[in-house]
């Protein structure tokens, strides 16, 4: 029995061509051509090898051999020549846009023809976006593919699904193609896993202590303490994968005014929620993308740092006044504001700080809890103002995925629509032809977001995975940026 992760709660189907959201059960249900390790180097899977034209303009995959989808279709050229165009209008379809069509060179080779080279090609075949589903079943279930029945290559077998509460898996016995990054290339040592959602994270502790789950993917850091008394209880820690922040609704009054999402911004003690929330453990966030990524290295001007005084400054500047009760006024309207967060613990208890910390400089937020599942919805009505999000992505294309004026509503919670901001986004996702451009153009688009004050930057987690050492034996070096497929074969009960 596995605990999800509060960033993996509420998944509504296991598609990994249309959905927009997934969890670890689809790393276990499909594979990838590649895989990506947690030092960000790539490591075969269904692609054997992998290389580019000198021009960029045509990749050349050799595909393993002898791999078969669980409903007993096999995997060969025709498959990627099939799978590339499915993406064409969904969320996902920045991930291949670049690739104007695939050929079959033979049964198990494929070209893939380019509109314009993609430094990223390879990061974006690794993705949990690129799992390769079975033609047959994908094409017979139609849209709703990925809720009854989700076929791939993977290591498991979908059994069931229950949207907000669990997945059931059952082992592949047929699984012989494991990568390189796992002891055990065959079948996994667990026949059964049952993935489970608890968005309390009190709840779920509870419950890895006495029994009644064997592991939490995403173990709260002020639980870390208590690790010590017991004994049964082990962890394992990974750099973050992501941030925590408060996207900003750009659309919504008072925040049309980039005056007041400055002193919003600026009114944010990360140190404080930190040490409050975190125990200390992981890093303040003072800028979107996490530490490792050199496109995170911007100027230190536009980096988003608490500061009251200022926040306070800005706002007398900009004609909101104080009334008697410390909340402050213009033109006869109180500055209130609905500040929405999702159920888990550690989202509430960012919430309630935000909350006094914005009150601090005069602005009443109204708290508001939505589940995981519900929140996706909410956005769609346009009607949040301040959120309390996360999200778990290793690469700066995660700005396009949260800011572009493509996506509105969601993940575009801050509902940000900026001619120069699209302009910046376009040069960074489809101009850039080389991995150095990328990076250069990538930090531009990332520092003007910073000096829009579109969200306000909290917390970069460490990942934290606890489990019951007396029912689980976990591999001691986790492989990959996060838990996922590569460990999970490696999983044994404990003898």
């Amino acid at each position: 029995m596995v605990v999800l992760g509060s960033a993996e709660a509420g998944v509504p189907n296991y598609d990994p061509i249309r959905g927009a959201i997934l969890n670890t059960g689809a790393s276990l249900i499909y594979d990838r051509l590649v895989e990506q390790d947690a030092d960000q180097s790539f490591h075969p899977h269904l692609a054997t090898s992998w290389e580019s034209s000198p021009d960029g303009m045509s990749w050349t995959f050799k595909l393993r051999q002898g791999v078969k989808f669980t409903d007993g279709e096999p995997f060969n050229a025709q498959t990627i020549v099939w799978w590339i165009p499915k993406y064409k209008g969904t969320e996902n379809e920045f991930m291949v846009d670049a690739i104007d069509h695939v050929e079959a060179v033979d049964q198990y080779t494929v070209r893939f023809v380019m509109k314009r080279p993609e430094p990223n090609l390879i990061f974006n075949l690794a993705s949990a976006f690129m799992g390769i589903p079975s033609p047959k079943a994908f094409d017979a279930a139609g849209d709703g593919y990925g809720v009854t029945e989700a076929v791939g290559t993977g290591p498991y077998k979908l059994e069931s699904f229950t949207v907000g509460q669990e997945t059931v898996l059952v082992r592949n016995d047929d699984y012989a193609w494991g990568t390189d990054l796992s002891e055990n290339q065959g079948p996994p040592h667990i026949e059964r896993l049952t993935l489970r959602e608890i968005p309390d994270q009190s709840t779920a502790f509870l419950e890895l202590k006495t029994g009644g789950v064997d592991m939490l993917l995403d173990l709260p850091t002020d639980y870390l303490s208590q690790l010590k008394s017991e004994p049964d209880i082990d962890f394992r820690t990974q750099p973050g994968f992501g941030v925590t922040y408060m996207p900003i609704n750009t659309q919504l009054e008072p925040f049309t005014d980039i005056r007041v999402r400055e002193a919003t911004a600026l009114a944010i003690d990360q140190a404080a929620i930190l040490k409050t929330v975190y125990n200390g453990v992981g890093t303040e966030a003072h800028q979107f993308l996490i530490a490792s990524l050199p496109e995170s290295k911007v100027d230190p001007k536009v980096e988003i740092r608490y500061d009251a005084a200022r926040a306070n400054k800005i706002l007398d500047e900009a004609g909101w006044v104080r009334a008697d009760d410390g909340i402050r006024v213009k033109d006869g309207k109180r500055l209130s504001v609905k500040l929405w967060t999702r159920a888990e613990t550690e989202f509430k208890r960012i919430a309630e700080i935000v909350q006094a910390q914005l009150k601090a400089i005069g602005m009443d937020a109204a708290i508001t809890v939505f589940d995981t599942s519900t929140i996706r919805d909410q956005y769609k009505k346009g009607e949040h103002q301040l959120v309390i999000s996360t999200y778990g992505w290793n690469n700066a294309d995660i700005l396009d995925w949260c800011f572009s004026g493509k996506r509105l509503f969601y993940p575009n919670v801050a509902m940000w629509n900026d001619p120069k901001s699209e302009e910046l986004n376009e040069i960074a996702m489809h101009q850039s032809h080389t991995g150095a451009e990328r990076e250069a153009n990538f930090r531009k688009y990332h520092e003007y977001l910073l000096s829009q004050f579109v969200f306000a930057p909290i917390y970069e987690p460490a990942q934290n995975m606890a489990f019951n050492k007396t029912r689980l034996q976990v591999p001691a070096v986790i492989r990959g940026p996060q838990l996922s497929q590569q460990t999970f074969v490696d999983l044994k009960v404990a003898e």
